[in-house]
């Protein structure tokens, strides 16, 4: 549980913030979000990844709080 894990924004999904968002990027390309993953809120940024999909960071805190584990599949929402 310990220090960062990443999960995957879809490609599609990632198009579409792309062509929505991308004058937003800041640092590195990252872009500002806000997000929920089942009861949990946070503000941070996606950052874009080698294969070109965006990648949201998970908190070793939230991941807890969730109970996600490296195996799982997440939902979450970001708002932008």
């Amino acid at each position: 549980m310990a220090g960062w894990r990443f999960a995957t924004v879809g490609k599609k999904e990632t198009k579409k913030i792309k062509e929505t968002h991308g004058k937003h990027r800041r640092g590195f390309g990252s872009i500002p979000v806000q997000v929920t993953v089942g009861e949990t809120n946070w503000k941070t940024s996606i950052f874009p990844s080698k294969d070109g999909t965006y990648v949201l960071p998970l908190k070793a805190n939230v991941r807890k709080k969730e109970d996600i584990f490296d195996s799982d599949t997440i939902t979450f929402t970001l708002k932008f």
